[in-house]
């Protein structure tokens, strides 16, 4: 089996930031944490409190309508919420959650719907180019906390909690528009209230998220103690500033990217655009186009590691832009070809090869990209692909994950769930078995439950319910006449 991922990693950069990985080796992130564990209450089809784990491989499995891509939007939501400083928008593509009445609990009966849906996260800080230690004494695990009411139709945060080491940051907006910070350390706890003063301040209050809100009154000197605290010194507030940098650092490290489950209709031809990321892939053939205009060696390396993976799933051996005039900001074609056994065979138009190609290469080439992203969001990447193909992107899927780069990849196919546990169990890739999380959500009644399963060493999945061995196991037994 091929290896996408050898030692002695090489990263080409060009202009148009297209930095890949090709022929091995850990991307290394300036900056950001590692989201290793998501709760959530009331939130959609998920009533009861739950917590579960990711990984740097994290499979969502299930039956179709039990929540999964709730769950990447939720994902996204919170760190829109945490680090933007924006209010999340839960009907940005690829998601659309509708308003709070649709994303709110809802039991029916006397029970109705919930008045607010509460979420979180764990993060651990980790060292860049040593993913498996943690950075400093202060860069450790820390707690995130969220819970959303309503504003009109829309959801908002309303309580805000921050947990790192010893030290709890809590916000809280109140129905008169003021707003509350509370402050803990060891040394006691402080709280200092912001009283609601104009209407442009109320106006503004669905986009006071947590920098907002931790930054914008960060001079506590007028905090109250509360119970028998001394009064706030200014060692308080600079390690106050301290913790709120840290908090927000990830920020830096760039948005999760989410893809659409179906990706954009292959063309023809293609004007050239701006090489922007969007969740249908529309813009990568524009990509691929700048890098092959700007950076000869650039374009060389991505397009090896995009062959590379081509031939490993059988979809295509070489791809290649082809100019409709000499500037880059003309028309071009992308084109793909299959090798046969004496001859390459003719270069084809993306228009006239399968679809599985046009579906996969928006997914590959984002993989490959060098943007600052933290983590992918990833919808049915097998969607058009043969059973070898979705093989192969489960073992790319190992090869590029890892403590800096997290994969959380909603699937339907059996042949990329069964590739991961092979590649753990034959140490083909560089994850080991606690680098990956399976994700089953199963429908019990009017609610989802959501199991976080294991991998042991070889390969085995832990801890399934009976629920999950019948999702996978029946159509096989049948076959097998067990």
């Amino acid at each position: 089996m091929t290896k996408f991922i050898r030692e002695g990693a090489k990263v080409v950069t060009c202009s148009t930031r297209c930095s890949v990985r090709f022929r091995g080796g850990s991307r290394h992130w300036n900056r950001g944490d590692t989201v290793n564990k998501i709760r959530l209450e009331n939130f959609r089809c998920f009533r009861a409190k739950q917590s579960v784990r990711l990984a740097p491989l994290t499979l969502l499995v299930g039956e179709n309508s039990t929540g999964k891509t709730s769950f990447l939007a939720l994902v996204r939501a919170l760190w829109d919420t945490a680090y933007s400083g924006t209010t999340p928008d839960f009907k940005e593509a690829p998601y659309d959650l509708g308003s709070f009445d649709e994303i709110a609990h809802y039991r029916g009966g006397r029970a109705g719907r919930a008045s607010e849906f509460n979420a979180g996260f764990d993060a651990v800080a980790r060292n860049a180019r040593r993913h498996r230690k943690v950075v400093g004494s202060d860069s450790g695990s820390h707690r995130f906390e969220v819970s959303f009411g309503r504003l009109g139709t829309a959801p908002i945060p309303t309580k805000i909690l921050f947990e790192r080491n010893d030290v709890t940051l809590t916000g809280h907006f109140a129905d008169d528009m003021s707003q509350a910070i509370r402050f803990r350390t060891r040394n006691g706890e402080w709280v200092k209230t912001v009283e609601a003063q104009s209407y442009a301040m109320q106006e503004a209050r669905p986009y006071w998220m947590a920098r907002h809100l931790f930054t914008k009154w960060f001079h506590l000197e007028d905090a109250k103690p509360i119970a028998d605290s001394p009064p706030f010194s200014q060692n308080d507030e600079e390690r106050y500033l301290r913790l709120l940098g840290e908090f927000f650092a990830p920020s830096l490290a760039g948005r999760p990217f989410a893809s659409a489950p179906v990706r954009s209709k292959p063309r023809r031809t293609y004007d050239p655009s701006r090489p922007s990321r969007d969740p249908e892939g529309e813009t990568i053939p524009m990509y691929l186009s700048t890098a092959f205009f700007e950076d000869a060696k650039s374009w060389g390396a991505l397009r090896g590691a995009l062959e590379q993976f081509g031939r490993e799933a059988g979809l295509f051996d070489e791809i290649s832009v082809k100019p409709l005039g000499r500037r880059g900001g003309e028309p071009f074609q992308m084109q793909v070809r299959k090798f046969g056994h004496r001859a390459k065979g003719p270069l084809r138009n993306l228009v006239d090869v399968g679809y599985g190609v046009s579906q996969a290469l928006p997914v590959i080439t984002e993989l490959f990209r060098d943007d600052k992203t933290p983590m992918f969001l990833l919808q049915q990447p097998e969607v058009h692909l043969h059973p070898s193909a979705q093989a192969a992107l489960g073992s790319l899927f190992c090869q590029i994950s890892d403590w800096n780069r997290q994969l959380v990849v909603e699937t339907h196919s059996d042949h990329l769930v069964d590739r991961v546990r092979m590649d753990v169990r034959d140490k083909v890739g560089k994850l080991r078995p606690d680098d990956v999380s399976i994700l089953f959500f199963e429908r019990e009644d009017l609610d989802v439950r959501i199991h976080s399963l294991r991998l042991d060493a070889e390969g085995n999945i832990l801890g399934a319910p009976s629920g999950y061995r019948r999702f996978f196991m029946e159509e096989s037994r049948r076959s097998l006449k067990l």
